[in-house]
């Protein structure tokens, strides 16, 4: 069976610009990278939770929907 070389994906890659355009290609790329910044921008956005302090300033928890009291003895 024989590979693909780089003549065939350069052919690929223009009949791909004719049938979609270089436009829309261009307006694709750019969601995925404004995409990939959002993705990136959540998850430095989410601080990880300590949850030893969390419980030792009474914090409470919740484990099937009902609120659970820390209580310190």
């Amino acid at each position: 069976m024989m590979g693909l070389s780089t003549w065939h994906l350069i052919i690929l890659l223009a009949i791909v610009v004719l049938v979609f355009g270089a436009g829309r290609i261009s307006g694709v790329m750019g969601d995925v990278a404004k995409g990939i910044k959002s993705f990136k921008k959540g998850l430095a956005d989410d601080e990880p939770v300590d949850s030893a302090k969390a419980i030792e300033k009474g914090a409470d928890r919740t484990v099937s929907g009902e609120p659970v009291h820390n209580e310190k003895a």
